[in-house]
């Protein structure tokens, strides 16, 4: 199965968090921050949204900085992805 998003939307593969801390210490998972950073997978084919054009700016490959509390969670084959709309997304890491 494969995600095809449609207009502004983005799919995003989330990174891995950190499991230990600068100084050493382990953190189990309940205690993991969600990281704030992905993998663009997929993006959509822009065009006109909401009576605006709206041309896309990330392409597949880039690692972007998304908004915290952005976008819906999707797990498909056991992977979870986040779609995203691209005003969501915050920065483009090169």
């Amino acid at each position: 199965m494969k995600l095809v998003p449609l207009g502004d939307r983005v799919v995003l593969k989330q990174l891995e968090a950190e499991e230990t801390t600068k100084s050493g210490i382990v953190l189990p998972g309940q205690a993991q921050e969600k990281p704030q950073q992905a993998e663009v997978v997929a993006v959509g084919p822009g065009g006109v949204v909401d009576g605006k054009e709206v041309k896309m700016e990330v392409a597949v490959g880039d690692q972007v900085i998304y908004s915290k509390y952005a976008g819906t969670d999707v797990k498909i084959n056991e992977e979870e992805y986040i779609i995203v709309k691209q005003s969501d997304i915050l920065a483009i890491v090169k």
